[in-house]
């Protein structure tokens, strides 16, 4: 198989039969070999009943549907373990991704090499202070975070080789942070393609403001995960050494202070070189603590899914 198209989804009943007609349409021209996987993550509308009414007319056409709302990057990942083809692309379902631009977004996989290619809306039909300035700011924070170059991380429209998108696991709120965890898998063969942006036609954005906080706040922790999530002992561990060293630095001053300088001198819990010494150390010593817990976390960790799917349609394509 050629392609598999993972779109997640949330209330987009009014969307989702002109958008499946407009990808067949170039899939079709196209000659390729793909099913398209629509993620239902917990509609409230009609929009499973759509998904499932396209999956009896056209075997190309697989659905999921979560039990509720597990958010974006769930949706991606139950996409991403279903998904056959040998390039998988994802895209949002709101009629903002142009489909028209998914054969030059394969080839740049197939024919040209790269590993993954985010798509670039340039030019963006968004509220400019709503969306547009949050996004900017964003993106450029992201960039000098990660040192992944790329203008649009939070772009739908990607295409990655299918080996990337089996080897990341996307949890929490990373969904937009998925070249950031390609790389740090190794796949850095990663490009960027300019894309047409749509108006929304129908409903309105599922995301507020919010999301660009816990974006930034998902920057720093995929930072931090990137550097130490493998070795947290590395991290713990050298703060905890640093701590220890300064609390048995002061230990050791007050020793000889008491013992041989000022030996009639006032007591030690009087100094207040003891309660640092004291501090340093007892902090040390959880310092140590916690690297050795994540390290034991991290061994004896199994993942398993966070999301609970209700119902897959079209097991077989």
């Amino acid at each position: 198989m050629n392609l598999s198209i993972v779109i997640p989804l949330l209330n987009e009943e009014e969307s989702l039969n002109e958008l499946y007609h407009w990808i067949a349409k170039v899939m079709q021209s196209n000659d390729f070999l793909y099913e398209i996987l629509f993620i239902d993550d917990g509609s409230t509308d009609g929009s499973w009943e759509v998904i499932e009414k396209l999956s009896r007319q056209d075997a190309h056409v697989r659905g999921i549907r979560f039990l509720k709302n597990f958010g974006k990057s769930q949706a991606l990942h139950a996409g991403f373990a279903l998904a056959k083809g040998h390039v998988v692309v994802t895209m949002d379902a709101d009629l903002q991704d142009n489909p028209e631009e998914i054969p030059e977004l394969y080839n740049m996989i197939a024919k040209e090499g790269f590993d993954l290619v985010s798509g670039w809306k340039k030019k963006r039909f968004d509220p400019v202070i709503g969306k547009n300035l949050p996004s900017k700011l964003f993106n450029f924070a992201a960039r000098r975070t990660s040192k992944v170059k790329l203008h649009d991380f939070n772009c739908g429209l990607k295409a990655y080789r299918s080996d990337v998108v089996k080897s990341i696991e996307v949890t929490g709120e990373m969904h937009r942070y998925i070249p950031v965890l390609a790389k740090n898998a190794g796949f850095e063969n990663i490009g960027e393609k300019v894309v047409q942006h749509q108006a929304r036609k129908y409903g309105t954005t599922k995301f507020g403001m919010e999301r660009f906080i816990r974006g930034f706040l998902d920057l720093i922790t995929i930072s931090f995960l990137s550097r130490f999530g493998k070795r947290p002992m590395h991290l713990f561990g050298a703060w905890g050494a640093i701590m220890l060293f300064i609390g048995f630095c002061f230990a050791l001053y007050l020793g000889i202070d008491k013992l041989f300088i000022h030996p009639e001198g006032r007591l030690l819990t009087d100094r207040p070189q003891f309660y640092i010494a004291l501090t340093a150390m007892i902090l040390g010593s959880q310092f140590f603590v916690a690297g050795f817990l994540g390290e034991l976390i991290l061994r004896s960790k199994k993942d398993r899914p966070n999301y609970i799917i209700k119902e897959v349609l079209n097991t077989e394509v």
